[in-house]
């Protein structure tokens, strides 16, 4: 049984600080109960597979509505991360589509803050090695899954927001600003694969509803915020209290209490 004591940065930040629904060694639901008072959002990582699940039942997820109606929190989800929108072959997007769908259709009795979304051209695909041509069917592929994914409106485009990955986000913007989608800017993601935060604060913090936050030590991400450039978290913490956006999530994407405590110790030298 793990106590709840710990750090709270909850109702504390002119945005809704988050972390991942895998804090302490449970399922989902005990995650939820230990985190409840301690952050406003919780995102939820899902994943299906002939082998394994940890996807919610339909009482789970009447559990977790009830939660964060009497805990005001909210549920980020992240959609799988074994889908390949980019793909070139259609059955492979279709295949990936419907499974975004079924979490969708899913979790939408949650009411989610955003939807998460990896765009992938397939399994051990490195985009930065494709040539021009692949890259520009990589974006027609990702524009054809999103005109699948969202024809029959089954959630609001700006709901999803498409994450920064190791490739430049620049080469997909101009789909996600055809279907007025949102952004997940992974700020650790940036560092880790040598990319410009300020350039994509300037550029892409107006159309991000989610900010992914973690450290890099030893060449290892998603650790706490007390391994984030000092630099980095003060622009990123500059830049969210000159844009105040209440809807706004801050996911610190981290996954052990320890990292939890430490990252929120970090984050409070910035409290009011």
């Amino acid at each position: 049984m793990h106590e709840t004591g710990g750090m709270s940065c909850k109702k504390l930040f002119p945005f809704r600080v988050g972390t991942t629904s895998y804090i302490i060694p449970a399922d989902i639901i005990p995650n939820i109960e230990y985190l409840k008072e301690k952050v406003d959002d919780v995102e939820v990582v899902l994943f299906e597979s002939d082998e394994i699940s940890n996807l919610p039942s339909a009482d789970d997820i009447e559990t977790l509505r009830r939660i964060a109606e009497e805990h005001d929190l909210t549920y980020s989800i992240h959609l799988p991360m074994d889908v390949y929108l980019g793909h070139a072959e259609e059955p492979v997007r279709r295949n990936s589509v419907d499974k975004c769908l079924r979490i969708i259709g899913l979790t939408q009795p949650l009411t989610p803050s955003a939807y998460v979304l990896h765009c992938e051209a397939g399994p051990g695909i490195n985009i930065n090695r494709l040539s021009g041509e692949e890259r520009h069917v990589f974006r027609e592929s990702f524009l054809a899954s999103m005109d699948m994914l969202l024809e029959n409106d089954p959630v609001a485009p700006r709901d999803i927001c498409v994450e920064t990955l190791n490739y430049p986000i620049a080469w997909i913007s101009s789909a996600i600003e055809y279907f007025g989608l949102s952004l997940t800017l992974d700020i650790g993601h940036l560092e880790r694969y040598g990319y410009s935060v300020r350039e994509h604060l300037d550029r892409f913090l107006s159309s991000a509803r989610v900010l992914h936050m973690h450290g890099i030590k030893g060449g290892k991400d998603h650790t706490g915020l007390e391994h984030m450039l000092p630099e980095t978290l003060d622009m990123v913490m500059k830049a969210l209290f000159e844009n105040p956006d209440p809807e706004r999530v801050f996911t610190m994407e981290i996954f052990s209490e320890k990292e939890l405590d430490s990252s929120c110790r970090e984050l409070m030298k910035y409290s009011c």
